[in-house]
C-alpha cells in the first residue's frame, strides 16, 4: 500500500477507540429522526472542534455537516460519508445505554457516525502526509429519504473546491465482527413505492349483494402481484415485492368505498424499473375491472441501484486485505436487495460501498437480529477497524 503504513493507521485508530465508544454510546442513547437532527450535529462538531476543518452546517431544519480537509500539497478530492439519523422504532434491548425516548438507532448509524469521526482524526493527524483533500458527509435524513439528494444539492460533491473523485463508506450489518464485505457492481437494491387504491360501492356487512365490496378485490391483486412477480421475471434480474400496508373499513359491520395497500419494490436493474412503473398499475386497474371496480395506482422511485464502481471497489478489497488480512475481506457473490441512499453520491460519483459484521460476542451472526429490528445490537468494538478502514481508502486514493 504504497506510502501507507497501515499498522501504524490500525495503532492509533486502537487508541481512540474509548472516545470513539464513548461518542456511539451518547448517541445511541440520544437518538433523532429525520432531518433536524440538532443533538447529533452538536456532538460532531463537539468532536471535531479543534481539529483544521473547513466546516459547513446545513440549515436549522436539516442537520448536515460537511467537513473538509485539506492536504499539505494539492491532489484529488475524496469523500467519505456516514449517515446520522434513527428510526421511530422503541428500542426493545438491554443496553445500558438503550434509547428511552421512542426512537432508536436500529440501523447502526450511530455506529457510522463515531466511525467517521475516527477517520477524521486519524487523516488530520497525517495531514502533512495528505497530498489532496478529503471531504467527511456527516448525513441527516437517510432513512426518511432524500438526505443524501439534499446535500448533493448543497454542493457536498464540490466542497473542496474541486469535484471529488472517489467516495467511500462503510455500513454495519449482522456478521462476524470485523470483517468487511462489499462487491464489484451491484451491491444493494432500489427501492421503490407502489401504492394502489380500489374505488368501489360501500353497503352494510350483512348485505354485500347490496354493495360493490372493494376488500376481496384488493386480496385478490395482492396475490396476482405475487404471481406476478414469479412469473414474469428472471431471477437473475430479481424483483422482490412485499406488499406491507393494507387498509380497508375501519368498522367491522361496514363495507368500504374503497381499499388500499401499499408495497415495497425492490430491483436491481433501471429495465425492470420501467417495466414495473407500467405493469404493476395495469395489472391491479384488471383485476379490479374484473369485478366491476376501478384503481387508482401510484409507482414511486425513491432510491436508486447501489452500484460500486468495479475499479474502486476492486481496489478496495485488495486495500482492505491488505491491511487487516484476507480472512478479513469477503466478496460477495450476489447484492442484497436492501437499499440505501448513498446510491445517489454512487451515481455521481465513482466509488465503493463497504459492510462491516458487528455482531456482538456470544451471539451467533446467523441468529443476530437484522438492521431495523427494536432487539438490533452492534458490537462498538469494530469502531476502530472501521475508523482505520475509511482512512485508508481516502489516503489510497489520494497516493495513487
Amino acid at each position: 500500500m504504497t506510502g501507507v503504513d497501515a499498522a501504524a493507521l490500525r495503532a492509533d485508530a486502537a487508541a481512540i477507540l474509548p472516545d470513539l465508544v464513548a461518542l456511539r454510546r451518547d448517541l445511541h442513547r440520544n437518538p433523532e429522526t429525520g432531518f433536524a437532527v440538532p443533538r447529533t450535529r452538536a456532538a460532531v462538531l463537539a468532536a471535531l472542534a479543534g481539529l483544521p476543518l473547513e466546516i459547513t452546517e446545513g440549515p436549522e431544519d436539516f442537520g448536515s455537516v460537511i467537513a473538509v480537509l485539506r492536504g499539505a500539497a494539492d491532489g484529488p478530492s475524496v469523500l467519505l460519508r456516514a449517515d446520522m439519523d434513527a428510526l421511530p422504532v422503541a428500542e426493545e434491548t438491554d443496553l445500558e445505554y438503550a434509547s428511552t425516548n421512542g426512537a432508536m438507532h436500529a440501523c447502526g448509524h450511530d455506529l457510522h457516525v463515531a466511525g467517521l469521526v475516527g477517520a477524521v482524526r486519524l487523516l488530520c493527524a497525517r495531514r502533512a502526509e495528505l497530498a489532496g483533500s478529503v471531504v467527511f458527509m456527516f448525513q441527516p435524513g437517510e432513512e426518511a429519504g432524500g438526505g443524501s439528494p439534499q446535500m448533493i444539492d448543497a454542493g457536498v460533491l464540490e466542497a473542496a473546491g474541486v469535484p471529488v473523485s472517489a467516495a467511500y463508506g462503510i455500513h454495519v450489518l449482522p456478521g462476524t465482527p470485523g470483517v468487511f464485505a462489499t462487491r464489484p457492481g451491484p451491491l444493494m437494491g432500489g427501492a421503490n413505492a407502489f401504492r394502489a387504491r380500489i374505488i368501489a360501492r360501500g353497503g352494510h356487512g350483512s348485505r354485500p349483494h347490496q354493495a360493490l365490496d372493494p376488500v376481496p378485490v384488493l386480496a385478490e391483486a395482492v396475490l396476482a402481484i405475487q404471481s406476478y412477480v414469479t412469473r414474469r421475471f428472471s431471477v437473475f434480474d430479481p424483483v422482490v415485492v412485499s406488499v406491507t400496508t393494507l387498509r380497508g373499513s375501519d368498522a367491522l359491520n361496514v363495507i368500504p368505498d374503497d381499499a388500499e395497500f401499499g408495497a415495497t419494490v425492490r430491483t436491481l436493474s433501471p429495465e425492470n424499473v420501467d417495466r414495473l412503473a407500467v405493469e404493476l398499475p395495469e395489472l391491479v386497474a384488471r383485476v379490479a375491472a374484473a369485478h366491476g371496480c376501478r384503481a387508482e395506482s401510484t409507482f414511486e422511485v425513491v432510491y436508486p441501484v447501489t452500484v460500486n464502481d468495479v475499479d474502486r471497489a476492486t481496489d478496495a478489497v485488495a486495500t482492505l486485505a491488505e491491511a487487516f488480512g484476507a480472512d478479513r475481506v469477503d466478496v460477495l457473490e450476489q447484492p442484497i436487495m436492501a437499499s440505501e441512499d448513498f446510491s445517489f453520491v454512487l451515481n455521481r460519483v465513482p466509488g465503493a460501498f463497504v459492510f462491516l459484521g458487528a455482531t456482538p460476542a456470544g451471539i451467533d451472526p446467523a441468529e443476530a437480529e437484522m438492521n431495523h429490528s427494536p432487539r438490533a445490537v452492534f458490537d462498538d468494538d469494530v469502531l476502530g477497524d472501521q475508523a482505520a478502514a475509511l482512512a485508508l481508502l481516502a489516503l489510497r486514493h489520494v497516493a495513487r
